[in-house]
């Protein structure tokens, strides 16, 4: 009996099938994007001034904190995808040709699905781990503190003896690229199939590893985006995070392949 059961293995996961597209899609989905938001403006919106208030939160409390504030508004960034989850829904409602308003956006958060929690305490407990090794590097690295944006521009994006904004960069990269790869379209396919976390995650790993440089110029064009909003004062993310939230969706539609007969 103990032999048969050592030779009993437990089901694994396995990622679902995806396809190559090519990188000028990335343009497609943002034009989609775009149509999503027209279609559904009030959404959108309320997404976007909620997103840019609470990035503006940040700011406010972290302002003369510099050293806090510069990892605090990137972690921001790596939560987004998570915060957009309503955004995806009100594209889906629209693909099927259903309402899609408020009651879309409130149906899915209402629900708690434990699949949609669990990925979103990953992100922001990833999230805070940034900003502590964010602050822990300025801080440790600059002599006095760094307490503002000008201090952080001429003290370490602009020093004279250079090395600390690079490895600030190097290491910001190396958990962004992880995270990124991770939630690239998992978070759209948790709210679309009753999949796993694990194998939602595998997806969009292999989605990334299928097509390399169509989705490093997709994160290059999110994080350009995203720049631009906290570069207006948070004021930009009210139309830049709608945008790509609906044009999250459409990558995940476009990257994930659906079984013959599976519903829309």
């Amino acid at each position: 009996m103990s032999d048969a059961r050592s030779h009993v293995r437990l089901p694994t996961e396995r990622p679902l099938r995806v396809r190559k597209v090519h990188s000028l899609r990335t343009f497609l989905w943002l034009a989609r994007g775009w149509s999503d938001f027209m279609d559904a403006p009030l959404v959108g919106l309320l997404h976007g001034i909620a997103m840019g208030a609470f990035g503006g939160l940040i700011m406010f409390l972290a302002w003369d904190r510099f050293w806090v504030l510069a990892g605090a508004l990137s972690a921001f960034l790596m939560v987004a995808p998570i915060l957009s989850t309503g955004l995806y829904a009100v594209s889906r409602a629209l693909l099927r040709g259903e309402d899609a308003g408020l009651a879309t956006v409130w149906q899915v958060w209402a629900s708690l699905d434990g699949r949609l929690v669990r990925f979103g305490v990953l992100l922001t407990a990833l999230g805070t781990g940034w900003v502590v090794s964010s602050a822990a590097l300025i801080t440790l690295g600059v002599k006095p503190p760094v307490t503002t944006p000008n201090d952080f521009l001429m003290r370490v994006v602009l020093a004279p003896d250079g090395g600390l904004f690079e490895i600030w960069l190097i290491v910001g990269g190396l958990m962004a690229a992880p995270v990124f790869a991770s939630s690239v379209v998992a978070i759209p396919l948790l709210l679309d199939r009753r999949v796993s976390v694990q194998k939602a995650v595998l997806t969009s790993w292999k989605a990334v590893m299928a097509n390399p440089i169509c989705l490093s110029l997709w994160a290059a064009i999110v994080m350009s985006l995203s720049l631009l909003g906290l570069g207006t004062l948070m004021f930009g993310l009210i139309l830049v995070m709608p945008i790509l939230g609906h044009a999250t969706w459409h990558a995940y539609r476009d990257l994930v392949v659906r079984d013959p007969g599976e519903a829309d």
